[in-house]
């Protein structure tokens, strides 16, 4: 594809029929989330402004958490705009914590990708004592965090992997509308993105949707035929009808088709 196929492969809002709308809806919903249960909040894993993140209980002793990192294309988005996707996991049992992370452009790829890892090592420590040192991780990721999720799978302390329309060849990216934002060097590119580090890793469902732009879809298989054919544990399935936020809805669902499929992997 030249720059203009790209550009429009990789516009997500431009076939959102009133996305402001969707985020206000996105924004309502996850403000009554946080009404609705008890969370702590702006908890911090860094000296950076967005090295924060929300801890969820379900109350249950040594339950797995739930770890959700924000999409956006690395230079937008909030933990605040995605609270309500919690609906799912805690009703399933789970802890949630809702993950922050600096953005482009003040921070780079390489900077962003080593919060991931800041995070999820506070988490395995339990630094906040949140009784979760022996909780099991499960991080997760929507689109760009589903990228971030993926950089991770083979982390020792990460025992489940749910990658949610997520980027995993960053090639496409420097080549769209999205290098002015993120400015990828070329060693970025080889070494975070993940279709090029298949190695032994957690389980791993790869989620998209049905009506999502080809190039998601295309991203998606190709991450979990690699990983099928060097013998990891994968599970692909298809949200029928699912846009690439309409998604978020199936997972916020405690009955929804993605989460029955995690835990049946796991």
């Amino acid at each position: 594809m030249d720059r203009s196929e790209l550009d429009k492969a990789y516009n997500v809002v431009a076939v959102v029929e009133n996305f402001p709308a969707l985020l206000n809806e996105f924004a309502e919903r996850s403000r009554l989330a946080y009404l609705r249960y008890n969370w702590c909040r702006n908890l911090r894993y860094g000296k950076e402004a967005g090295n924060q993140y929300d801890f969820l209980p379900c109350g249950i002793p040594n339950a797995p958490t739930y770890v959700f990192i924000h999409g956006g294309y690395w230079n937008s988005g909030s933990k605040e705009e995605h609270a309500f996707i919690a609906d799912g996991p805690i009703a399933n049992n789970m802890n949630v914590v809702l993950a922050e992370y600096s953005l482009a452009p003040g921070a780079t790829m390489t900077q962003i990708v080593a919060e991931i890892g800041m995070l999820i090592e506070h988490l395995a420590a339990d630094r906040d004592k949140l009784g979760i040192a022996d909780s099991p991780i499960y991080l997760s990721g929507h689109s760009a965090g589903g990228h971030l999720a993926a950089m991770y799978r083979s982390h020792p302390a990460v025992t489940g992997v749910h990658m949610v329309s997520a980027i995993v060849d960053l090639e496409p990216i420097r080549l769209c509308w999205l290098q002015n934002k993120l400015e990828l060097s070329s060693r970025e590119i080889g070494d975070y993105s993940p279709l090029l580090h298949i190695g032994k890793g957690a389980p791993t469902l790869i989620s998209v949707g049905g009506a999502e732009l080809p190039e998601f879809m295309r991203q998606s298989a190709a991450y979990a035929e690699v990983c099928a054919s060097n013998g990891e544990h994968i599970s692909h399935i298809l949200v029928p009808g699912a846009d690439h936020f309409g998604i978020l809805n199936d997972l916020a669902d405690p009955e929804g088709r993605q989460l029955k499929a995690f835990m049946s992997l796991l």
